[in-house]
């Protein structure tokens, strides 16, 4: 059974910054892309960023929202993924859920429980 554990989120001043980090386990999640999404209120889910496991190695993809602001990171010998986010906004406060993507014949995704993330402006 997989479980996503996210940690990190509080409180923070606009132009802040907050480390987001996801614990994973329940399966082997080297050959999987991993990642994090966001939900504002009264929004939809959105994409923030990935990284991607392909027969060239891990990528990374994000959006063009969190562009030289945000940075993940994987640990794949601890079962993480990390979002190491700088120069914070307002409209950067969401919930944010860890992504575990399984690219096979029958995709399936996995979800955190999210951390909250506000950015006091």
């Amino acid at each position: 059974q997989v479980q996503l554990v996210e940690s990190g989120g509080g409180l923070v001043q606009a132009g802040g910054s907050l480390r987001l980090s996801c614990a994973a386990s329940g399966r082997t999640f080297t050959n999987v892309d991993m990642g994090w999404y966001r939900q504002a209120p009264g929004k939809e889910r959105e994409f923030v960023e990935m990284t991607r496991w392909g027969w060239r190695g891990y990528s990374g993809d994000y959006a063009d929202s969190v562009k030289d602001r945000f940075t993940i990171s994987r640990d794949n010998a601890r079962n993480a993924v990390y979002l190491e986010m700088n120069s914070l906004r307002p409209e950067d406060a969401a919930i944010y859920y860890c992504n575990v993507h399984v690219a096979s014949a029958v995709p399936v995704n996995y979800w955190g429980q999210g951390t909250q993330v506000t950015v006091s402006s």
